[in-house]
């Protein structure tokens, strides 16, 4: 589809950028919709630019939308947003249960002899786990060279909710290696534990920890190739500490990915050991032994978390848990698999499919986290996360699969160990029901289990078609069993989720039924749902006032990227670029370093550095944005952008192509083409241009434009930007 196809009004209207963006919620930070927006960016960021072809060595943070705002938007903004996302819920704010007390831990604790309390803090308290933990801490900083931060939270379950309002001012000095100015108020805190919440936050570990240690580099921080170094020693799993070889690709990230996997390993023991509910009690469940037809054990919705101090200057500590929501919801249970899938693929002793696994082999071989249980005989990550995938699968099976009408539904619980499923679903579980299905059907490639996730993976594609696409394109935002689908009007989410879950379906398939049903959806999304001129979506149709939450935002960026990847909708990356340029720095409210920043607002995306957000905030997303689509974006005459040519889409062409270009004041402007000579070959436009952002449709016909590569300039006052472009007929 073409980008020009949307409408033609978007080439006739110039845009302004604009902070209309009202954000009414800052006090509610939903852990599962943050975690979830962390994760779906994340995949828009850095790998989203260099699938599109860029060169990730082009980008400066400190050089705002260069080399153009796509490569800058994706390659810098959200992937750096994503860290921030997880690094603020995981190690900084303090929302959730502490490390020290994690099970793995406690373990390693209780095996030590009398003469450690005190022999790694220099204080003994009548507890080993504070020396425990701290002795993996000097350890991982001392296999990846790096030095640890003061005062992290590190934690291994985390609540579902809080409010992230900072109640101490930000140290502007020490607060990125010092993190006791970030902790949030933990009586604002909502004690629960949520399948989703912890199964966001174990997903972004994954993508965080799996980037960070698929490399190894040397004491200057060179990265050093995988599978030609090793930081073992010779014919052993155990660091070599003369090698010069370090974990990571360089030492923060060595040691931060080695605490993300620490932490997630904690947290599968724990939910495996600690939540598994029978309908009565909460216990465990082993993954290696485990059939629903015996006695279902599954992870219910909440769980409420009671704590005691045990001790001054250590964090509290876990004491008893109470089931005060035990509904199987479709969502959390999804969340958690998308995690463990991911970690299994990680881990996998046998995965050669990347020159980072070979790096991943060495993480996993007993130092610095134990081998797998064909190496050793006694099962490790690997084996806990490909066992806790396999419960997770067989309990959405039969608990969530209604086998007679071919669909998941959204919620089930039990009545004396019998099953009762509930009998609605909502497009957004269907859709995502199809992306972990399909990354499930890879993972467990050759077994059993892959049998049955494809055919429950088709009967789902199959039924979000037949009954939840609507005559006009759309899809209805739900289905009820036995009434039909809803009669609300279309939200942006549904939508989106549906593009998501059909591509989704045809990578898992080849069907090209679901290929052609995903860009006939995705074409419904843009032409229905996105307003150029506005840059944004409508989040409900018939509403002239989009309201925007992390959830949504997760999904459309989902659904965009997918139609590149795999729809090759090319228009969608522009289409995501000029949102997230729009609503999404307008959404997230504070940043810090790895962006560029380093005060005040030095890289000019108007998003403010964290010792100076005037409300206290942490680098996270908004809770909640609306914007008066009826207005639209209007100049208050107190905003300034840059000076700015952007790289004409696509490239190369034939026979038309869109320029994009920046004008920060009103004046005189001209936009012309040159040949490779510089020979001046065509004037698109030489006159006056009030300030905005404008856009150029060149078609080659329009000016007996030949094949080959040519310039174009833009120009205003005695500033001037030249691009290349390639047309290929």
């Amino acid at each position: 589809m073409s980008f020009r196809n949307i409408t033609v009004l978007f080439f006739l209207m110039s845009v302004v950028l604009s902070a209309q963006i009202i954000i009414t919620n800052t006090t509610n930070f939903k852990t599962a919709e943050q975690l979830f927006l962390a994760n779906e960016i994340n995949e828009s960021g850095e790998p989203f630019a260099e699938d599109l072809g860029y060169n990730l060595d082009d980008l400066d943070p400190m050089v705002l939308n260069s080399p153009d705002s796509i490569a800058y938007t994706l390659g810098i903004e959200n992937y750096e947003y994503s860290r921030y996302q997880l690094g603020t819920i995981v190690s900084r704010s303090g929302m959730g249960l502490h490390m020290m007390w994690g099970p793995v831990i406690m373990a390693k604790a209780a095996m030590e002899d009398s003469t450690f309390d005190g022999s790694i803090t220099g204080t003994p308290n009548g507890f080993n786990e504070d020396d425990e933990l701290v002795k993996n801490i000097m350890h991982f900083g001392m296999i990846s060279n790096h030095t640890p931060p003061k005062n992290p939270w590190p934690q291994y379950a985390e609540f579902i909710s809080g409010d992230p309002h900072l109640p101490q001012a930000v140290d502007p000095v020490n607060f990125t290696t010092d993190f006791s100015t970030l902790r949030w108020d933990r009586s604002l805190m909502d004690k629960t534990l949520n399948p989703a919440a912890m199964g966001q936050s174990l997903m972004k570990q994954y993508l965080w920890a799996q980037d960070m240690l698929g490399a190894f580099h040397d004491a200057d921080d060179n990265e050093l190739d995988p599978e030609t170094t090793s930081p073992d020693s010779t014919g052993s799993p155990n660091f070599d500490p003369s090698n010069n070889v370090f974990y990571g690709g360089d030492g923060l990230d060595g040691f931060i990915g080695q605490v993300l996997t620490a932490e997630a390993i904690n947290k599968m023991k724990f939910i495996i050991n600690k939540l598994a509910f029978d309908g009565n009690a909460l216990g465990s469940v082993d993954p290696a032994t485990y059939d629903p037809s015996n006695g279902i054990k599954y992870f219910p919705h909440k769980i409420a978390v009671t704590e005691e101090i045990v001790a001054e200057g250590m964090p509290p500590k876990l004491s008893s848990l109470t089931v005060t929501d035990a509904s199987s919801d479709l969502f959390d249970q999804l969340s958690l698999f998308w995690g463990t899938l991911n970690f299994k693929n990680m881990m996998d002793p046998q995965n050669n499919e990347s020159p980072a696994h070979a790096a991943y082999h060495h993480v996993f071989d007993g130092d610095p986290f134990p081998a797998d249980a064909s190496q050793s005989g006694v099962p490790g990550p690997f084996d806990l996360m490909k066992g806790s995938s396999k419960v997770i699968f067989l309990n959405l099976k039969a608990m969530h699969f209604n086998s007679t009408e071919g669909t998941f539904v959204n919620s089930s619980s039990l009545n004396n160990s019998s099953v009762e499923l509930g009998n609605e679903i909502s497009t957004v579980n269907a859709g995502y029901a199809l992306v972990m299905l399909d990354k499930f059907i890879t993972e467990f490639a050759g077994t059993p289990l892959e049998t049955m996730a494809l055919d429950m993976l088709n009967a789902q594609a199959n039924f979000l078609i037949s009954n939840l696409k609507n005559s006009s394109g759309g899809y209805y935002n739900s289905y009820v069993i036995g009434t039909g689908a809803d009669s609300d009007p279309e939200n942006v989410a549904s939508i989106a989720a549906a593009v998501r879950g059909l591509y989704a379906a045809y990578s898992a398939t080849n069907n090209s039924d679901y290929l052609a049903e995903a860009n006939n959806a995705y074409g419904y999304l843009v032409s229905n749902f996105y307003l150029p001129s506005k840059m944004a979506f409508v989040t409900e149709l018939g509403n002239s006032t989009a309201t925007y939450t992390p959830f949504n935002f997760a999904v459309i960026a989902g659904a965009l990227r997918s139609a590149v990847l795999v729809g090759g909708n090319s228009d969608g990356a522009e289409v995501y670029t000029r949102f997230f340029k729009h609503v999404g720095n307008s959404m997230q409210l504070a940043e810090g370093g790895n962006t560029g920043e380093t005060g005040n607002d030095s890289d000019g995306d108007g998003i403010p550095f964290i010792p100076e957000q005037p409300d206290n905030l942490p680098p996270i997303f908004a809770p909640e944005a609306t914007y008066d689509l009826i207005t639209g974006i209007e100049d208050n005459g107190s905003l300034s952008f840059n000076f700015e040519l952007e790289q004409n889409f696509p490239n190369p062409f034939n026979p038309s192509t869109e320029i994009v270009y920046h004008v920060p004041e009103t004046g005189n402007v001209s936009l012309k083409i040159y040949n490779i000579l510089g020979k001046e070959i065509a004037t698109l436009f030489d006159g006056v241009k009030a300030k905005g952002v404008y856009t150029f449709d060149l078609n080659s016909s329009d000016y007996n434009l030949a094949s080959g590569v040519y310039l174009y300039k833009l120009s205003q006052n005695n500033r001037v930007a030249v691009k290349k472009m390639v047309l290929m007929k």
